[in-house]
């Protein structure tokens, strides 16, 4: 009996468990996709998530850059046909059948080691969009490919929702990212409102609704032209796209009718939510 991307039991069990307990609500979208695909995702989700791991860590800084090296040295080896553990024992298959670029696992890595590197306070524009390009944008470029499409529009699914999606957290995640001394929102939104670029400050400023607004009408745009983007692309292979986009455009709206007076409050959508629009794009 073949398994998928024939690969050994044990690691298709290693990988759907890293996934699984890491509880993200991308695990239904992945869930949809023929046996292959999905193995191939949660390959690409198991390294991202290993990585970002050694970035959150409480561990010395020379440690986790140590151990960002070796997965940029299992990264090459994997180009090289080479494999060391479940997680590239399983992409291994997948990169040489889906045509994964070895450049988008490096630049999540350099994503990692800028989060591991350096505590992000109202980052530039220029930083912003190169840090949600390597840590959002990045992965869904692997991920297009997983899905079943590697056109040119494919990718540009994966640069607007990449940073959609990553606009999202940092709206959703202002209050725990300024528990740990970090602030996301660029530094000329922060300017303009008059928002302190001191985390703690910032959230306590009655300002903070405007900047907050501005980026909220940018990953609004950003969904709007991914949506556009995935009319043009393989509609199979967008169904698990369309089930992010709606989820977390589901997010955006929740966080914009709440608004950013309490950022402390969490908004989640209900499990029911979830399962509807995982059904709903599962079947169109």
């Amino acid at each position: 009996m073949t398994t998928p991307l024939n690969a050994a039991p044990a690691d298709l069990a290693e990988v759907e468990r890293i996934v699984r307990s890491a509880g993200t609500s991308f695990y239904r979208g992945m869930r949809i996709l023929p046996p292959d695909r999905r193995a191939a995702m949660y390959g690409i989700y198991a390294f991202c998530r290993l990585v970002d791991d050694i970035a959150d860590e409480p561990a010395p800084i020379g440690e986790k850059r140590a151990a960002l090296a070796a997965w940029r040295g299992r990264i090459a080896a994997l180009a090289a046909g080479q494999t060391s553990d479940a997680t590239t024992r399983i992409l291994l298959p997948a990169s040489r059948i889906f045509a994964l670029r070895e450049a988008d696992f490096l630049a999540i890595i350099d994503g990692m080691q800028t989060d591991a590197e350096t505590t992000i306070v109202a980052p530039t524009w220029n930083e912003l969009d190169l840090y949600c390009d390597q840590v959002a944008s990045a992965v869904g470029r692997l991920s297009v490919r997983a899905f079943g499409d590697a056109s040119a529009n494919a990718d540009q699914v994966a640069h607007h929702l990449g940073r959609a999606l990553q606009f999202t957290n940092i709206l959703r995640d202002i209050a725990e990212d300024a528990a740990r001394g970090r602030l996301y929102l660029p530094q000329n939104y922060l300017l303009d409102a008059g928002v302190p670029q001191s985390p703690a400050a910032a959230l306590q400023s009655p300002a903070l609704q405007a900047a907050c607004t501005r980026l909220a009408a940018d990953a609004a745009r950003h969904f709007s032209k991914a949506d556009h983007v995935m009319s043009l692309c393989d509609r199979r292979a967008m169904r698990p796209a369309r089930i992010m986009s709606a989820t977390y455009h589901a997010i955006l709206s929740e966080l914009q009718r709440r608004g950013w007076s309490h950022p402390e409050v969490p908004v989640k959508l209900p499990k029911w939510r979830k399962l509807l629009i995982a059904a709903r794009y599962a079947l169109a």
